[in-house]
Formats: C-alpha cells, structure tokens, sequence
C-alpha cells in the first residue's frame, strides 16, 4: 500500500502531525489488517488487539499526562482515527469513541476527584462507551424513557440504551437518564455506570451489516444504584453534556469516513495497475482514470473538512456548522468512493476476498449514526438562518 495519497503541503499537517499519522497507519496495516477478515466474519474484536491500542497510546489522546494520557490536541485523535479506519473502520471507531466522546466529556464535565479516578484508567486499559440512544429516542435523543430516581447517597436507574457501540469491550459506560421527566430535557443527568455494579448488565448484540467487528449492544438497568459521586456534570444539565459532546464525535466520524474512502482508494489504484483486460492493465484506459481522479478529489473535500472542523475545535473557535458539514461530507464521500472501488473491481469487488466488499459495507452507517445527514442539514440550515 501507499503511504498516502494526501501530502502534508495540501493538508496542512506538522512535521509531529505527519510521524504520528504515519505510525499509527504503520501500526495499522501490521497488526490490524491481517485480522481484519475473521474479525468481520465473526464480528469480534480480539483483546489482544485493544490492549496493543492502549500499549501504542491511542486510547488516551487528549488526557494529561498526569493523569498517564499522550496529553495531545483534539487532532491527532482525528488523524489516528483517520488512519486506523483505512484498514478497518471497526478499529477506527472504536478509537474514536473512547477519544471523541467518553474522554472528551470526561475532560470537560468531570470533577478534579472523578478526572483522577478515571482517566488513568482509560487511558491505560479501560474501554469506554457513551449511552445516549434509546429505542424511541435516536434523532430526538432528549426523548429517552432511562429514569433515574434519587436514593440516599445514590441515584435508582432503571431503562434500556441501544446501540452502544464498544458495548462489549467497555467497563465505564456514560449514561444520560432523566431524574425529573415532567422537566423534559432539563432533567436529563449524565451519570458514569462501571461493568459489574448491581442492577447493570449488557444485553444483545446487534448483527450488522458493517463495522461488524465493533460490538453495538442494547444496556438493561434494573434497579441500578449510581453513587451521586458518580454524576458527571451537574444534576439536570447533562442535556449539555450530550449536546456538546456529540459535536467533536461528528469530527470522529468524519475521521473515520476519510480514512475508509482512503482505504478503498488504495485497494483500487493497485487493482487498476494489476488487472489486465484488453492486453494492458485497466488503469491504461481514461474512462478508469477519470473514475480513480474523481474519488481522489471527493476525498480530498472531505479530509479539508474535517480538518478545518478539527483545526477549529482546537483553537476554541466555534465550529458547530463545520462539524455538520464535514460529517454530511463525508459520509456521502465514503459511499460513493466505496461503491466506484466496487465498480471499478469489476465482479471481483463482489466478493469477500477483496477488501472493498467489506468497506463498501462499512461506509453506510456513516450516513446514520451520531446524527443522520438529515439532522446534520437541519443543524447547518438553523446555524445559517439564526
């Protein structure tokens, strides 16, 4: 494979930002890709693997090294998430939930005692997942039926989450649930679940079309005591927890559709130098070359975005509409540019045994979680129109 098809010039990365890149994609296609295939046939990802994302510092990105993180920016957990996704989109996310979401909250909402309780643990060995999504509350995700009453030092929950992604591998779970429904969105508490407390426990795993190796599971809360040194963020505004949070994960996603599209450029440009029709390798004829400079410029518009998006984020410039765009980008980017790889793969791409069957796969969801592309539009048409 190539070691890039974007150069740091148009991209604008450091020297610091370009090794990092390049390491992580390194670490990737020596540890990841072999694994790839049985992970997606079985839809499980291998311990050993995680712990090697831990051991490679990944996991804990923006966390201060005081607190045993990389003490990095928000960026390269955009650029490690772009560069794991270019060999499997399952590893990418589940890289970027820990960083986007669960850490990124962490850091911004928790208390000094709940910092220094939890992030050297994910940072160095706990996975994390991020609660929000619930049977009847997806794109109205303040519609959630998750109740948590008050009981003496603690909180009682009881509901049902869906779709978790990292559901399997997570031992701290971020949980909104409503201490005061008649409030509506204003009850909304965001509260840190550990695997193994009483009343919690990890239901179905969901068989999926794509990014079958990250696990996505529906959570059960049966009477589930929460101590109230467990609540992240203040009582009633964990409404602003979700809201600001999910922001810098639509970057992540972003991340991680850049880096897939990449991937399935890769696998295209060798087939098209290898694969012979008429007495010449295919990529001879313009009618495939202008196919492979499409899906390069279409990916290159949607690796500006993010990282305009995530330049943004890190400067604490405002950047709700641009995290929009470069999610709604994207995800149709990472779509169209699978679906030429499979086209241009001929009957080939059909087929298990090359790799962009299964990117093909990957690629939909990007349109469908962490925000449909419809909300994203409703969120740039109300940024534009006040």
């Amino acid at each position: 494979m190539t070691q890039s098809t974007a150069p740091a010039a148009l991209t604008r990365l450091t020297d610091d930002e370009v090794l990092f890149r390049d390491s992580v994609y390194e670490f990737a296609d020596r540890e990841v890709r072999p694994l790839s295939r049985e992970m997606d046939e079985h839809a499980k990802m291998p311990r050993e693997l995680i712990d090697k994302l831990f051991e490679l510092g990944i996991m804990g990105i923006e966390i201060p090294e005081t607190h045993s993180g990389a003490g990095a920016s928000f960026f390269f957990s955009v650029l490690a998430v772009e560069s794991l996704s270019r060999v499997d989109p399952s590893v990418g996310v589940l890289v970027d939930v820990q960083n986007t979401l669960v850490i990124n909250a962490f850091l911004r909402w928790g208390s000094e005692a709940i910092k220094h309780r939890y992030l050297p643990k994910l940072a160095s060995s706990t996975v994390g997942a991020y609660c929000l999504s619930e049977a009847g509350s997806g794109s109205d995700a303040f519609a959630l039926t998750t109740r948590a009453v008050e009981q003496g030092d603690g909180y009682r929950l009881n509901g049902r989450k869906l779709w978790i992604t990292n559901g399997n591998e997570a031992d701290i779970f971020l949980v909104f649930a409503n201490i005061n429904p008649e409030a509506g969105y204003r009850g909304i508490t965001a509260f840190i679940v550990e695997r193994g407390m009483a009343g919690f426990s990890v239901g179905k795993k969901e068989d999926k079309m794509g990014i079958r190796a990250s696990s996505t599971c529906e959570l059960l809360f049966e009477d589930c005591v929460v101590p109230k040194a467990n609540i992240l963020g203040e009582v009633g505004k964990g409404y602003k927890v979700a809201i600001e949070t999910l922001n810098e994960g639509r970057i992540g996603i972003g991340a991680q559709m850049v880096g897939l599209a990449h991937g399935a450029l890769d696998h295209t440009v060798k087939y098209v130098k290898d694969r012979k029709q008429f007495g010449k390798p295919i990529g001879d004829f313009q009618g495939v070359q202008f196919q492979i400079a499409r899906m390069a410029i279409e990916l290159e518009t949607a690796r500006l975005l993010v990282y305009n998006a995530a330049r943004l984020r890190d400067a604490g410039l405002p950047f709700l509409q641009e995290a929009a765009m470069c999610k709604i980008v994207s995800s149709e980017v990472a779509e169209s540019v699978t679906s030429m790889a499979v086209n241009l793969h001929g009957g080939n791409g059909f087929v298990k045994e090359y790799a962009v069957e299964k990117l093909f796969r990957d690629a939909k969801i990007g349109q469908i979680y962490e925000g449909t592309s419809n909300m994203q539009l409703v969120t740039i048409a109300k940024n534009l129109l006040g």
